[in-house]
């Protein structure tokens, strides 16, 4: 019992965690051959391997993005036959840039026919240009230099179809720009973006709780006695126990492959930033809060549930199926909630998304009866059904409660509605944690709750975390920047009673080293909407601070981002927040905040007809969208840009990477190369 108890401590404080990850990414690899057709034709062969769930675009593709491209610079000693062929590539739509497009996945072979011109050995050497993506993000367009070096050591191949590498003559490739990932956010319930295997793992954790709740724990032992004491034989039975648990995995993994044909990729960008989804998705939490709390339940029409248990009473195999099927709808009632969390977070576009999270959580709740069924003598350890299956379903009713309201946030913020600012958001989550603690020490009780006599030592330490993180919330409400969740909550210039701000404004006035805006430029145009964080003076129209860049004879510092992109959030409170990376900021640079979400419109004579698409873009955010696309290949935020007057890249933009070190570098070598006036990255 205290076991159980312990583990489902673990259970409900790990489910409401959120997995990302920031690397350097460097999914496509390059090797370069040379095969031998005849004694003075050769086939240049550049070999492309690519990681899985990544691709690399055909040469056969519109101006965007790059297609793969390659450059011959020199050739000596050889002449060049015919164009670069491609292996056979992919044809499908891809949700980056809403197009059809032809791309390679695992491996890409091109092969270029050369002739050689005499005995002495020829040389060639070029550039390979190309760009990788997967279904969420891109990463900047990369170079590579190749040389090739082609003489008689290079055999005969016994067919032109048999790659043979026999010319190991080839200079090792120098990348001239290295890629860095654009950590574009996946979707979570707080519209982050986190790992397929984080939402994995976050989903076998709702599948572990749901095991934990009053309409299945009961039934273990009561399916599992079906089992063992089938009249055939122990082994048919335990068969069908491993029938059963898969036919559970088949069935939740059907609904979420089912949401991903019906979502579509191509819904990604509304359902993460229109008011519609996100307000539906936020009444979606609050009800499913109040079933868990007793209010009502939610459950299957009757005949449904009627129809599948009488298949079940066939028996056999198929019975078994549909003995699965009908755990499936009579447990709705405490699964709904959890499943519909899953499909909620997974409804951002991606494909892989829902059928992953059904998987992980189907996997996790079939384990039990699975296991049980091999091993009958566990079930006299488990505890039995009382009153503390009901507290799990509560303690998952505030962690809803608390969770949906970031919904209503996002809605928020991308429309300005000023219904949810940064102190009334953590006004709600201090009294929703604040019941919960509370209700853990039996102080407040539901309908179909059991009374708590004594408290016990896993609902002690429950208790103790939660009104920790009240208390760790509270100073939140004066203007502490809370890092640990900067990225849930609503931005601080939202915040109307900060401290912080107060204390930083004075020293401004007091600092002759800060600069304040000139007056050689424009008002900010969108200040009345859109905010810096920090205190920091900027703007947000590319246009008007260009123009202030070039009078106050700095280099601008051009911030991709987004109301709704957690991301962002944290990179501003974690990095933006130092010092050394303040100072920089206010003093070296122009800084531009271009939201790619916001739905203002803007006045006609703004409007634009974007290169890639055709299409009007009437909103800011669509604007700046359209300009990340356009000019830089990339559609993930946060992504930071230095830029000279000219156009001219100062350095190797950046992405999500909370490293504050590595950040002040970036912002110095651009300081550095504006001054040097270099361009180490050039625009397409």
């Amino acid at each position: 019992m205290k076991k159980f108890r312990f583990g489902l401590v673990f259970v409900l404080f790990q489910i409401i965690s959120t997995f990302s990850f920031s690397q350097i990414l460097e999914p496509v690899t390059w090797r370069f051959s040379t095969e031998k057709v005849t004694e003075t034709e050769f086939n240049l062969v550049f070999t492309a391997s690519i990681e899985p769930k990544w691709h690399l675009y055909s040469q056969d593709i519109p101006m965007t993005p790059p297609a793969t491209t390659f450059k011959f610079t020199e050739n000596k000693g050889v002449v060049l036959i015919g164009k670069v062929t491609e292996s056979e590539s992919i044809e499908e739509y891809d949700p980056n840039f809403d197009i059809k497009l032809k791309y390679f996945a695992k491996q890409a072979i091109f092969k270029q026919r050369v002739k050689l011109l005499s005995d002495a050995p020829g040389e060639v050497k070029g550039v390979v240009e190309f760009m990788s993506c997967d279904d969420s993000k891109c990463l900047p367009p990369a170079e590579l230099e190749y040389s090739f070096t082609i003489g008689n050591k290079t055999k005969v191949l016994p067919t032109e179809t048999t790659l043979n590498e026999t010319d190991k003559s080839v200079v090792n490739p120098v990348k001239k720009i290295k890629n860095q990932s654009v950590n574009s956010q996946e979707t979570d319930i707080t519209g982050k973006k986190a790992s397929l295997w984080g939402f994995f793992f976050m989903a076998f954790l709702g599948g572990l709780a749901a095991i934990l709740t009053p309409c299945v724990f009961p039934m273990i032992p009561m399916t599992v006695s079906f089992f063992m004491n089938d009249k055939e034989s122990k082994l048919k039975g335990k068969l069908k126990a491993i029938v059963y648990g898969l036919s559970i995995i088949a069935i939740y993994t059907l609904i979420g492959s089912i949401l991903a044909v019906v979502a579509g990729p191509d819904i990604a960008n509304w359902l993460s930033t229109h008011w519609l989804p996100n307000i539906l998705f936020f009444i979606i939490f609050i009800v499913f809060a109040a079933s868990f709390f007793g209010m009502f339940e939610i459950t299957m029409p009757h005949w449904l549930v009627n129809t599948s248990d009488q298949k079940a009473d066939q028996g056999g195999f198929l019975g078994t199926v549909f003995m699965a099927l009908t755990l499936v709808l009579v447990s709705f009632s405490c699964t709904g909630p959890i499943v519909g969390t899953i499909l909620v977070e997974s409804a951002g576009g991606q494909v892989l998304k829902p059928i992953i999270g059904m998987f992980g959580f189907s996997l996790a709740f079939a384990l039990p009866f699975t296991l049980f069924a091999f091993f009958p003598s566990w079930l006299s350890g488990l505890p039995k059904s009382g009153g503390w299956l009901n507290s799990v379903k509560v303690v998952l009713g505030f962690l809803e409660l608390a969770l949906g309201l970031k919904f209503l946030s996002v809605a928020d913020q991308t429309y300005h509605w000023g219904i949810l600012d940064r102190e009334v958001y953590l006004a709600f989550w201090i009294v929703i944690f604040f019941l919960l603690g509370l209700y853990l020490l039996g102080k407040i009780k539901f309908a179909h709750d059991s009374d708590v006599k004594h408290i016990s030592v896993p609902r002690l330490i429950l208790s103790i975390i939660t009104f920790s993180f009240v208390v760790y919330l509270v100073p939140g409400m004066f203007g502490a920047p809370l890092k640990a969740i900067s990225g849930y909550t609503p931005p601080m210039h939202t915040h109307d009673f900060d401290l912080n701000a107060i204390v930083r404004n004075n020293t401004r006035l007091s600092t002759s080293n800060v600069t304040v805006p000139s007056d050689v430029c424009e008002t900010p145009k969108f200040q009345e909407k859109l905010h810096l964080p920090h205190g920091l003076q900027g703007f947000f129209d590319y246009d008007q601070a260009l123009a202030c860049a070039k009078a106050q004879n700095k280099p601008l510092f051009i911030d991709f981002t987004g109301h709704g992109c957690v991301n962002c959030r944290e990179m501003e409170s974690n990095v933006w927040g130092d010092p050394k990376v303040l100072q920089l900021l206010n003093d070296q640079y122009v800084v531009v905040a271009l939201y790619v979400d916001d739905k203002t419109e803007l006045p006609e004579n703004e409007w634009i007809t974007s290169t890639y698409d055709k299409k009007v873009k009437k909103t800011i955010g669509k604007k700046f969208a359209d300009f990340q696309i356009t000019k830089f290949n990339v559609n993930a935020q946060p992504f930071y840009v230095l830029m000279g007057h000219d156009g001219q890249v100062l350095t190797q933009p950046r992405a999500y990477n909370l490293n504050v070190d590595e950040f002040v570098k970036f912002l110095e070598t651009g300081i550095s190369n504006y001054k040097s006036d270099v361009s180490a990255f050039s625009i397409p």
